[in-house]
């Protein structure tokens, strides 16, 4: 199906077509659970307070999987490892909607996060080993595509709430189509990456290694900032209008989704803008714009400002992520799993505590106000972009794709050794 369909296209083509679905299904799995959290809770028979906690289990295992994948990734290559990690996070989606106690529904959030974790790795991983191919950013479009499976599983989940579907049927049906769509789209991924490294002794290899490391922490530490940022945008951005500014919960709604709709169409674009700027300045002024759209945000008088700075935000962190994960996995081709899993760990960490920082923060001083604080963090990660500089002593990465084979090439016996 899906192998006859990319014969049809140059393998590296194929490769990132399949890669774009890869991240479509993570987001749509994901999208699917995320709708259908009030009806699991409801069946759980647990408070809000309950589900809370529970959700930190989601987090913890999504953790746990990103630093187990990374390195196996490295070592058995994105190919295996990614049709594996989709499977895993397929299967375990149905968990939640068969949990009846608050022991099953924290068990099966842990092993879905696991199973969510290990497919955010793995596929990040692979996008690296394309971009490599295309020697050119096509990052930040496959994060795109993340946030376009969510909305079409927000779509597919409220239609199929409206028909009374119960979350055991809807998400089964997604699981099985995760599955298809992995059995389907596997064959088109790339084989492992080759490296091409200068012969070094073996002194100045490992101080080469040990220079690495820093690098790696900073762009992780970046990541920590811009995710945590992220997170307080999606849980508190509609909470922000109404309290500040009195506005009705509709239109409340609308910041959040001025926000996401605004960040998904930048990272479409970004991946030129890039090509063109570099990955420095896609970080620094879109920190700088992320900075500036939350201090509006803070001191807004009206509702139609505050809308505009929700949708600068999204603007200014849409590309800001990718290429983190891009960085983070071009810096030692040879780990870039582990490399990406420290980046995308660390910045899901953000994500989390983000929301929770900005709660207590509540108690001192008026919500918008709170927003002063993920806006400093904006700043010092625009100062500190130039840390995503391209190092000039990396490795290069060559990246060797199956050739399609003519008539041609096989009445010459050309093309068979480039597979």
């Amino acid at each position: 199906m899906f192998a006859m369909f990319a014969a049809m296209f140059e393998p590296l083509r194929a490769a990132r077509l399949a890669t774009f679905t890869y991240f479509t299904l993570n987001g749509f799995v994901l999208g699917a659970w995320i709708v259908h959290i009030p009806a699991v809770e409801h069946r759980a028979d647990i408070s809000h307070a309950t589900l809370g906690w529970l959700l930190l289990l989601l987090g913890a295992g999504a953790f746990a999987g990103m630093h187990v994948v990374g390195p196996l990734t490295d070592r058995f290559g994105a190919r295996r490892v990614v049709p594996l990690s989709a499977v895993l996070c397929s299967t375990t989606l149905v968990l939640p909607a068969f949990a009846e106690s608050a022991g099953t529904l924290g068990l099966a959030l842990l092993v879905f996060g696991i199973g969510n974790g290990s497919l955010d790795v793995s596929m990040n991983t692979h996008a690296v080993q394309v971009e490599a191919g295309y020697k050119r950013p096509v990052m930040s479009a496959f994060h795109a595509m993340f946030s376009v499976g969510g909305v079409l599983a927000a779509l597919v989940g409220a239609r199929t709430l409206s028909w009374g579907w119960s979350p055991t049927t809807t998400l089964t049906m997604v699981s099985l189509l995760g599955l298809t769509v992995t059995a389907v789209v596997a064959p088109a991924l790339l084989p492992r990456l080759a490296t091409t490294r200068t012969p070094t002794p073996a002194s100045a290899t490992k101080s080469r290694r040990a220079s690495i490391s820093p690098r790696i922490w900073a762009l992780a530490g970046l990541a920590l900032i811009l995710m945590l940022t992220e997170g307080v945008a999606n849980d508190w951005s509609a909470l922000a209008m109404r309290d500040a500014l009195d506005a009705p919960a509709a239109t409340a709604a609308l910041a959040y989704g001025a926000f996401a709709t605004a960040m998904t169409v930048g990272r479409f674009l970004t991946d030129g803008i890039a090509a063109r700027f570099g990955p420095v300045a896609i970080v620094r002024y879109g920190c700088a714009l992320a900075a500036l759209a939350l201090t509006t945000i803070a001191l807004a008088p009206s509702i139609s400002l505050a809308l505009v700075g929700w949708a600068l935000l999204g603007v200014g962190l849409s590309g800001a992520v990718p290429q983190l994960f891009s960085a983070a996995g071009h810096t030692d081709p040879d780990a870039a799993g582990t490399n990406v899993s420290r980046v995308a760990g660390l910045g899901y960490l953000g994500m989390l505590s983000g929301p929770a920082i900005i709660g207590p923060l509540t108690q001192l001083m008026p919500l918008n106000y709170t927003f002063i604080l993920p806006a400093f963090l904006c700043l010092v990660a625009a100062l500190t972009a130039h840390i995503l500089r391209p190092r000039e002593e990396a490795p290069r990465l060559e990246v060797k794709v199956p050739q399609p084979v003519t008539a041609r090439s096989a009445e010459t016996g050309h093309g068979a050794e480039q597979d």
